[in-house]
């Protein structure tokens, strides 16, 4: 039987510091960056092989959450086909900023078409924080926005290729097809 492969876009976004570069470095190279290292763009090319017969060539877009870069940002999410909204477990500004800033801006320049991935991020410090974002408030959110929704820690790589897969799976299947390529809007 033929093999298929896709090439498919995924843009993270999130909060500056909520942990989408240490992500996709532990992703790629299975070693976490001690040191925080700020990203203005950063791309990862990376194949996820969904079955026998099905594969997915992911360019993936690291992107930078600080406002000093909103104008900027904007121009990754032309022939986008996942957004993967990123925010940490153990900072609930970031989990709020969901709603309010990156959901609208997704909406303003994508439309309602493109489809998203909601992305717990540094599990680990769960245990370590007093108060954090749970896994059951982080599934309600991905309801209410039409995401899937995985959780993950690059720090003990737990769950982050399952993380990537989803978004992978997600990007195979993408929300109203046809009219989603039309959707985004650069001004």
């Amino acid at each position: 039987m033929r093999r298929t492969t896709f090439r498919k876009k995924i843009v993270i976004v999130g909060d500056g510091a909520c942990g989408k570069t240490s992500l996709l470095i532990v992703y790629q190279n299975g070693q976490f960056p001690e040191r925080y290292l700020p990203t203005v763009f950063e791309n990862y090319i990376s194949r996820v092989e969904l079955d026998h017969h099905k594969s997915v060539e992911l360019a993936l877009w690291d992107t930078a959450g600080q406002e000093d870069y909103d104008r900027l940002r904007p121009l990754s999410y032309f022939e986008t086909d996942v957004i993967m909204i990123c925010y940490a477990v153990d900072n609930i500004n970031s989990f709020q900023n969901v709603r309010d800033k990156w959901l609208p801006e997704i909406k303003h320049f994508c439309g309602n078409n493109v489809s998203l991935v909601l992305v717990g991020l540094k599990t680990d410090l769960r245990s370590e924080s007093r108060s954090t974002v749970s896994h059951q408030q982080g599934l309600k959110l991905a309801k209410e926005i039409g995401a899937k929704y995985g959780e993950c820690s690059a720090k003990t790589n737990e769950h982050v290729q399952d993380v990537i897969r989803l978004a992978a799976q997600v990007a195979v299947k993408p929300k109203n097809f046809f009219k989603r390529r039309l959707q985004c809007n650069i001004l």
